[in-house]
């Protein structure tokens, strides 16, 4: 028999991962039988820490789906109202798909609300415990979120050694990767993307996606640009993102490193209609990442059946096996280098993507859906 599943957190209007994360989530839970709500916030960032130029999709809503916006992150008033609200709907599930600090009061002040109806299985999807950039907060408020939850998902094992710090009790803490976000469109012919993107047909392309922080070490990929066997070969980046940091150091050391000619700067936000071209263009995908849990970039290069570069930090290499579909390198513009060398001196791409085929059909999202079933059954018994 369908369960009712409401899940709380960023859907749309918002832009962003995790919005495409729980709207997917909740496609695949409807298409098992099971009835799905999705609340989400009437604000969900004061402006002034939000660094991008918008929170809001310019996408259609998401066809087929009930989405309530209902919850100010600010606003305690509207905490409490979302929580009898929720209440009253009388759901089995209540999924938090949490992320940073600053949503514990809100999300555990909900929490507190539904905790007086015993038959409410309170999950934390957790993205991260604790942020990339960490700050006092995180000292502060996830304790009050935590104690609430029933149960917790984890999407990489360094998130699940994470939820140990703050809650040692004998909850169902359980693992699952990141399911692969197929939800992009179809991979396009590689020669048909470049000319959509006004690149060279014959060109080397290694692509860089995704919001521009220091902690995804963009700086470093691009010292590892100015390596004279990448030089040499003409291997150029393409760069799809957002800058949610000041772009000016990034555009002054593309200068200092002579590589304006070898640089390909989308830096608008990709809207989701045209996410495939980019992806298409590229060779490889490369991630040089200082920091990391898990990454929504790596399930987009799955779909796409691409070979990855990424750093040996966080959950990154449990998902991109060493030499089979690409590389783990350490977070140096030196390593960076010799595996896009590599990649092309020894002409992998065959090979990896081949392989790449293979490797993603461990990350089914009906994983994520099963073991949250899992922690219902652990928890109340049905």
């Amino acid at each position: 028999m369908g369960k009712k599943i409401i899940i709380i957190g960023p859907t749309w209007p918002y832009r962003g991962g995790i919005a495409a994360f729980n709207e997917r989530l909740a496609r695949q839970f409807m298409d098992e039988g099971h009835t799905v709500l999705l609340y989400t916030f009437t604000l969900q960032y004061p402006s002034f820490l939000f660094p991008g130029k918008t929170q809001y999709s310019d996408d259609p809503v998401p066809e087929g789906m009930t989405i309530c916006r209902r919850i100010s992150s600010i606003n305690p008033f509207s905490w409490f109202k979302t929580g009898r609200e929720i209440r009253r709907q009388k759901p089995d599930v209540v999924v938090f798909a949490y992320w940073m600090s600053f949503m514990a009061p809100c999300f555990g002040t909900i929490a507190a609300c539904l905790r007086r109806d015993k038959h409410i299985c309170l999950v934390g999807l957790i993205h991260n415990m604790i942020p990339h950039e960490p700050n006092i907060l995180d000292k502060l408020f996830p304790a009050y979120f935590v104690n609430k939850m029933d149960g917790y998902l984890a999407l990489s094992k360094s998130v699940a050694q994470d939820i140990n710090k703050f809650d040692h009790r004998d909850k169902p803490k359980l693992f699952r990767p990141h399911p692969v976000y197929d939800h992009y469109g179809e991979l396009l012919p590689k020669a048909e993307a470049r000319k959509l993107l006004r690149l060279e047909e014959n060109g080397r392309y290694v692509l860089f996606f995704g919001f521009i922080r220091a902690y995804k070490g963009l700086d470093l990929l691009l010292e590892a640009l100015a390596d004279a066997r990448l030089k040499e070969m003409n291997v150029k980046l393409l760069v799809a993102g957002e800058f949610y940091e000041d772009e000016q150091a990034y555009l002054d050391k593309i200068k200092s490193l002579q590589i304006e000619d070898r640089v390909v700067l989308h830096t608008n936000f990709i809207p989701n209609s045209e996410v495939n071209r980019f992806f298409s263009a590229c060779d490889m995908v490369v991630q040089p990442y200082r920091t990391a849990t898990q990454s929504g970039v790596t399930q987009v290069a799955f779909h796409f059946e691409k070979p990855m570069l990424v750093t040996n930090v966080g959950g990154l290499s449990e998902i991109v096996p060493h030499g089979k579909i690409g590389y783990v390198v350490e977070p140096t513009p030196p390593k960076i280098a010799d595996g896009i060398a590599d990649f092309y001196e020894n002409d992998r791409e065959t090979t990896f993507i081949e392989n790449t085929k293979e490797e993603k059909r461990k990350y089914a999202w009906s994983n994520v859906t099963e073991a949250l079933s899992e922690i219902v059954r652990l928890t109340k018994g049905n």
